[in-house]
């Protein structure tokens, strides 16, 4: 089995739509893909709908957290899209997302970067606006040669010129709310030390005391000594070790299924889920 478990489409910063996106999915010869958009489901329902046969769907979230001053992405598998709390703290975030993209758009253009407000809304179209957007308006611009290389202190990266705080779960919140919801956690790219600062590998012991299921191992954004650091890591902390691309579509470089997880840890994070089933495919 070939599963991919971080994917995103235009419910948030991807360029497939979720129905392009399980195409796509199918068509990379993958057996499983979770849609994971950011602290939204509202991909999910057309997702399904055209769903092909032979794939299955995870449904998820990528949820964003700040622990400490430091952001970070927390994976949540299979919970109860309906479950009041955890709905109610997804839309707080994604009601913040259009004034902090506006503030980093102003940041920008105090910088004597010639971009618009209009610009970025155009390229976000109907999906939750965030910071891959601006980077695309970055690239269009002939500011950056790629969205990635706009992700640098100089721009957007965590600790960057132009970036702007949002709204964002406490990371042991969002544990508690998506185990209330049924679902299972895992700390996306938690060492991607090319996004800007990371929480200490302390932290990560920490969040897995208090319920953290897994960790994202192999990712793009860890090299091998990383990926190596972490799998001792999620064996010493009993933390399940997932692989996934990150896919974005056209605005990344990764592929659908450049990295994979094992189809044990995927039958785990199955079992434990209760809040949702995984979907599928049916040839819709």
């Amino acid at each position: 089995m070939r599963i991919d478990l971080h994917t995103h489409s235009t419910a948030s910063d991807g360029t497939d739509t979720p129905a392009e996106l399980v195409r796509n999915a199918a068509a990379a010869g993958l057996d499983v893909v979770a849609l994971t958009d950011h602290d939204t489901v509202g991909g999910h329902a057309e997702a399904r709908a055209a769903l092909p046969a032979g794939l299955t769907l995870i449904t998820g979230a990528e949820l964003s957290c700040r622990l400490d001053g430091v952001s970070l992405h927390m994976l949540a598998y299979l919970f109860d899209p309906e479950e009041p709390e955890l709905a109610r703290e997804r839309e707080l975030v994604r009601d913040d997302r259009v004034p902090r993209a506006q503030g980093m758009v102003a940041k920008l253009r105090d910088l004597g970067v010639p971009i618009t407000w209009e610009q970025v809304a155009r390229i976000a179209g109907d999906g939750a606006v965030g910071r891959p957007h601006i980077a695309t308006a970055l690239v269009d611009l002939g500011v950056v040669p790629s969205v990635s290389d706009a992700f640098c202190a100089e721009w957007l990266a965590n600790d960057g010129r132009a970036y702007v705080e949002k709204h964002e779960l406490d990371p042991f919140d969002a544990i508690r709310l998506v185990k209330a919801a049924g679902g299972v956690t895992v700390f996306a790219h938690p060492l991607a030390v090319k996004r800007g600062s990371c929480v200490p590998e302390s932290a990560i012991a920490e969040l897995a005391a208090a319920g953290l299921d897994g960790i994202e191992v192999d990712h793009m954004d860890h090299d091998v000594p990383t990926r190596a650091r972490l799998r001792g890591m999620a064996a010493d902390l009993g933390l399940l070790a997932t692989g996934s691309s990150d896919y974005h579509g056209s605005r990344k470089t990764c592929r659908l299924g450049e990295y994979t997880t094992d189809p044990e840890i995927y039958g785990e994070i199955v079992r434990r889920a209760t809040g949702a089933f995984p979907v599928p495919g049916t040839g819709g």
